[in-house]
């Protein structure tokens, strides 16, 4: 039920194995589901409560190679850009899920925080994914979704030839996925035995790589080897045994998940989000925030997302800066310096 996976995104975030078995069908077809903001006038917003303007969403192109239509008609209004709609499912403070802890090196700790947040957004893409009982379709398909958008940002593939194609947000969302799971278990990218230089590394998956980033690297196969003629170069993670590679691919995963989130919540936030929220509680679309401003707090810290990169949300994240559910220290990016190349 929706319920129990609401419930494991309050129990800490901590990191479980498999994200439980959700069914939003029964909560959105019980006869009583919460209407759609326009509908329910108690918390419809009113245009003075925003706290801060969405026209920076606006760009003709943003950097990864996607453009905005320039005659687009204008966007319905993004809820989830007003205040009364930013409030979260949990209470206190970020920081300490996204600071590094004391003797844990940065390298492990940023790979800890990718899987983590890769775990995190599955369970949301399950709900997208699941098959709504009357259109027999899952809420994100071909037609709903044609392409790969946050608003009026719209994001490409590259192909076999390096060539940007369009592709619908499920086949966007679906490589992604499959290009993560390639990244995070392979042993050259995300070791988990740095001693061991001979273990064999995973397929990537996928058609191509997210547009804007460089291929894989190809070449030596063991750590070792990877390395080798790096010794007066410094990055993190070289310590723990991770190739001068981690940081563009630990930015990289965390662009592609910023993109996931930034499509829920302008393509979904009102299906299934604020249908999961029954009329006594607001559980949908205060625990989407919640693993979020969690996600934008680490992201932010440590310098994995740039100003331009976040454009699509930038509104709901000065929100979160201003009232100080991304503590300030995240907002300032205090350890972004530990990042530079």
């Amino acid at each position: 039920m929706a319920s129990s996976f609401m419930r494991s995104l309050r129990s800490g975030f901590g990191r479980q194995n498999e994200a439980p078995n959700v069914n939003t069908n029964q909560q959105r077809s019980n006869g009583s589901p919460n209407p759609s903001p326009t509908a329910y006038s108690s918390s419809t917003p009113s245009n003075n409560q925003s706290a801060s303007s969405s026209s920076n969403m606006n760009s003709a192109t943003d950097n990864v190679g996607s453009s905005a239509e320039a005659q687009a008609p204008p966007e319905p209004i993004k809820f989830f850009f007003f205040e009364q709609f930013a409030k979260l499912g949990v209470k206190g403070n970020f920081m300490p899920l996204a600071a590094q802890p004391t003797n844990v090196d940065l390298g492990e700790w940023l790979a800890h925080q990718t899987v983590e947040h890769f775990r995190l957004i599955g369970m949301f893409i399950q709900l997208i994914q699941e098959i709504d009982i009357n259109t027999k379709k899952p809420i994100c398909n071909a037609e709903s979704c044609p392409k790969m958008t946050a608003g009026r940002h719209s994001y490409t593939w590259l192909d076999h030839n390096r060539l940007p194609i369009s592709v619908t947000a499920h086949q966007y969302i679906s490589l992604v996925q499959r290009w993560m799971n390639g990244k995070v278990h392979d042993p050259k990218a995300f070791p988990t035995d740095p001693l061991n230089g001979t273990a064999a590394a995973v397929a990537s998956g996928g058609i191509g790589t997210p547009t804007g980033e460089r291929s894989i690297p190809t070449g030596p196969t063991t750590l070792q080897a990877s390395n080798a003629g790096s010794a007066g170069r410094q990055w993190p993670g070289k310590d723990a045994g991770f190739p001068e590679t981690f940081i563009h691919d630990v930015r990289t995963c965390f662009r592609q998940i910023f993109r996931i989130y930034a499509h829920l919540y302008h393509s979904h936030w009102i299906d299934p989000f604020w249908h999961l929220s029954g009329p006594n509680n607001n559980q949908g679309w205060t625990d989407l925030n919640s693993c979020f401003v969690h996600f934008c707090s680490v992201a932010k810290l440590y310098g994995l997302l740039s100003d331009k990169d976040a454009e699509p949300m930038q509104p709901l994240i000065d929100i979160w800066v201003t009232n100080g559910s991304i503590p300030a220290d995240a907002a300032n990016g205090a350890h972004a310096v530990a990042l530079s190349q």
